[in-house]
């Protein structure tokens, strides 16, 4: 949607229970076979370096359409399902009153959008990934877009929730900035990602599982090369100062940082100014 609410040709809306109505920006794949890099017969997110500019975009894309099938059941599995308490505890912390309008971003499956509707608001997922909306849970509405450009008018949205998509993404301090645009004084966010635990043993803990172990059951169970690019991909995120201070700049003053299952994850909130 632009302005006036009117969609813009390259937003693709899902209903539930219907199929997808527009132009997408990737068609899915045939069934049984992931989305590959068109150049080789490796993915093209199967790379010894992270990409980055619009080889990242693509390569994230490409990625989770690829792992879309089985990414709860790995979400759960690697985890040791703590992804369940920090999806509850972003729902809660965002401490929005039932019936407002939040935007799930980078949505995935719809994991947090189940519970975001079971708190009583009224959530719309929206993600790049086609294969992920396609794989969508919750019954919600869906929204197949760049969430760097928001398909929505300025100031019409009482939130926004994100989880563990921060670093995937091309430009924090655009998205940030497009959080300001959408949301309207007063409204809330709560942003989730992975993070790098202070704690030395913690943390040395933490990179043998993510580094190690993480990729072997990812090979296992679904896509290995998706599950060595996402540990690595925690290099992507700037300090949590660096996001704070973006996020205050774009327009929430009060933006606040807490580290969750001692800095296994980030979680950040704040109010629109």
């Amino acid at each position: 949607m632009g302005p006036a609410g009117r969609r813009r040709p390259d937003d693709t809306v899902l209903t539930p229970g219907r199929p997808a109505r527009g132009r997408t920006t990737q068609s899915p794949p045939p069934p049984g076979r992931s989305l590959r890099a068109v150049s080789s017969n490796r993915p093209s997110w199967d790379t010894d370096d992270l990409p980055e500019g619009e080889e990242k975009v693509a390569a994230v894309q490409g990625m989770f359409d690829a792992i879309a099938p089985k990414y709860d059941r790995l979400n759960r599995i690697i985890s040791f399902r703590l992804d369940v308490r920090w999806r509850k505890r972003a729902v809660r912390d965002l401490a929005l009153p039932a019936g407002s309008l939040v935007l799930d971003l980078a949505s995935g499956t719809g994991d947090l959008c189940i519970d975001l509707a079971a708190g009583g608001v009224r959530p719309i997922s929206m993600d790049l990934s086609f294969g992920m909306l396609s794989a969508d849970r919750s019954g919600v509405p869906r929204v197949q877009t760049d969430i760097l450009r928001l398909p929505v008018p300025d100031a019409s949205v009482d939130g926004v929730t994100c989880g563990f998509a921060l670093r995937n993404l091309l430009d924090l301090p655009t998205f940030f900035e497009e959080l300001g645009r959408v949301v309207r004084p007063g409204g809330r966010i709560a942003l989730l990602d992975v993070s790098v635990p202070s704690n030395p043993v913690v943390r040395w803990g933490n990179s043998i599982y993510f580094g190690k172990v993480v990729p072997r059951i990812g090979a296992a169970l679904s896509d290995g090369a998706a599950y060595r690019y996402l540990p690595k991909s925690v290099a992507y995120l700037p300090s949590p100062e660096e996001m704070l201070a973006s996020l205050r700049a774009a327009g929430f003053a009060d933006a606040t940082h807490a580290q969750l299952s001692g800095g296994l994850t980030q979680l950040m909130v704040a109010t629109r100014s």
